[in-house]
Parts: structure tokens; C-alpha cells; sequence
């Protein structure tokens, strides 16, 4: 089954969810980066919160990009998301593993340590929107939900989880996004904190195979949900030449001047997908003629 996104609105209150499985789109990272366990689950978890809030944005060609800095062994995690939900990502140290928990908890909190949260919207406006907290727990989904409380002032519940196999890939992987509307009163946060804890975590639920809808409906299950929208989502990359190029000319006259005298030739790696450019001597005296 494809990696699916979904959002949802209740009938009966003031209630809107997104909820997301991603096993595919996780495990894709994870080979493209080589990531252990611990930062497999770190960065899927950033991947699929930026891909959700990402959804959220009306802008056909707006993105969200979700970066945690933290003083923990992980270093700093980027996620970037298009306005359906295709994400891409890194983490600053792949290697970064630590021991469990308990039996199959991954200690994503300690090794994230302290730092912050920051959510940069670009709405192709001349300013992206960019909000910035402190991290709650370095969990990934409880600073989103704090990030919301704080920046936007919405009441979100928010859940993500990445269960692995034996050999370390990726079994399942999925989680949601609840929040509330002006209006909601008392009730309605507690029938969304009984489904919650109705749930449990989410892995347990995706790897018996249950969908994004399914989640969001055994979750929400005391409300009248309709769907707004559902689609497959991935791991995608919008690297090119024709960027690489762009970023060799933002360089300058001089430093390209320098790198085609020092080097004669330039090697680059997307960050994203681990594709590399080689630009020859030639190449690059051609990029310097065309400035």
C-alpha cells in the first residue's frame, strides 16, 4: 500500500485532523541517508510532522520546512514539504543511535537533547513566515503541538511513530494531527484526550494495517469526520543541474574564479537525496562566461 495523507473536518465540531502513513517514504530516507535507529526514527518523525503541517498550506506552490536544532548527539534535523505533503530531509549526524528506552522505544528525546523548533512557511510572499520555540521534550511530535499552542495559538494533539525491523528498515511508520477551532469548548478536548488515549501508540495500530483514515476514525471516532482531501505522499527531491548551477553562480565571480583555478572542477551533493553533480574545468569556465 502506497504512503497515504489525509485531512478531515468534523460535522458536529470544531474539529480539523491530518493524519499520515509513511512507512515508504521513511524507509526511502533512511536508505538514502544510512541512518541507525535512533536517528531513522528522529528524522522520520520531522519528515511526517513537516509533511502534514505542510498539507495544511492553500498555496499551490508554498512550502513548510521544519528544522530542529538540539545540543543532543543528533545535532540539528531539517524537513522540507511541498503544499501536498512530498517531503524531503536530513539529519546533521546519521550515526547518532542510542540505547533503548524500554524493549522497542527508541530514545529519539535524548538524543535531540535541548534547542528549539522552527517552522519557516513560504508562501511566496516577500517574507516567509518563520515561528521559533523552545523545544518541549525533543520528541518531535509534543514540540509540534507546543509550536502550535505558542506561535498559532491552536490546541494540537499530535502523535508520529516509526517502528523498525530486525535489520533496522523501516516496518511501518504514520502518526496524525488534531487540533481544534475557535469554539471548541471543554467536552470536545476531552473526547479528543479519550481517543487518544483509546489509541495508543500509532505503530501498534499501522503495523496491524490500519490506514491514515482509519487512524483519524478510530481516534475520532465520537465525532462525524468527512474527508477533504486524500493522497498518496513520498520521499521527493526537487534537486536539478539547472539548481546546482544556480547555486555555483550565487557564489560569485571571484569564488568561482578561485574554485576552477584551485580545484578545476567541482563535485556537489543534494543534501536531500545524496545525488552528486560533477562539473568539469570546462563546465565551470562555462558558468564563469555566461555571468
Amino acid at each position: 500500500m502506497s504512503d497515504q495523507i489525509i485531512r478531515m473536518l468534523a460535522k458536529d465540531a470544531p474539529v480539523k485532523a491530518s493524519a499520515i502513513t509513511a512507512g515508504t517514504l521513511v524507509e526511502r530516507a533512511r536508505q538514502i541517508h544510512k541512518t541507525l535507529p535512533t536517528a531513522t526514527a528522529a528524522l522520520g518523525r520531522a519528515l511526517m510532522g513537516a509533511s502534514m503541517m505542510g498539507n495544511q498550506l492553500k498555496e499551490e506552490a508554498a512550502s513548510l520546512t521544519l528544522r530542529v536544532k538540539g545540543d543532543g548527539p543528533l545535532g540539528g534535523i531539517t524537513a522540507v514539504s511541498d503544499s501536498e505533503g512530498n517531503v524531503r530531509g536530513y539529519v546533521q549526524n546519521p550515526a547518532a543511535d542510542l540505547p533503548r528506552k524500554r524493549p522497542g522505544k527508541l530514545d529519539v528525546g535524548a538524543a535531540v537533547g535541548a534547542g528549539s523548533l522552527t517552522i519557516i512557511k513560504d508562501l511566496n510572499m516577500k517574507e516567509p513566515y518563520v515561528g521559533t520555540i523552545e523545544l518541549l521534550s525533543g520528541e518531535i511530535a509534543d514540540d509540534i503541538a507546543a509550536y502550535f499552542l505558542e506561535s498559532e495559538q491552536i490546541p494540537t494533539a499530535c502523535a508520529l511513530g516509526v517502528l523498525l525491523d530486525t535489520d533496522q528498515s523501516v516496518l511501518c511508520a504514520g502518526g496524525y494531527l488534531i487540533q481544534l477551532l475557535p469554539g471548541a469548548d471543554e467536552s470536545v478536548i476531552r473526547t479528543i484526550e479519550q481517543g487518544v488515549a483509546r489509541v495508543g501508540a500509532v505503530t501498534e495500530a499501522l503495523r496491524d494495517g490500519m490506514t491514515a483514515k482509519g487512524l483519524l476514525m478510530q481516534v475520532l471516532s465520537d465525532f462525524d469526520m468527512e474527508v477533504l482531501e486524500e493522497s498518496p505522499v513520498e520521499y521527493r527531491c526537487y534537486c536539478s543541474r539547472d539548481r546546482v548551477t544556480r547555486a555555483l553562480i550565487s557564489m560569485g565571480r571571484k569564488d568561482l574564479e578561485e574554485l576552477i583555478a584551485d580545484q578545476g572542477k567541482a563535485e556537489l551533493t543534494c543534501q536531500f537525496c545524496d545525488k552528486v553533480y560533477h562539473y568539469s574545468k570546462e563546465d565551470l569556465e562555462a558558468i564563469l562566461a555566461g555571468m
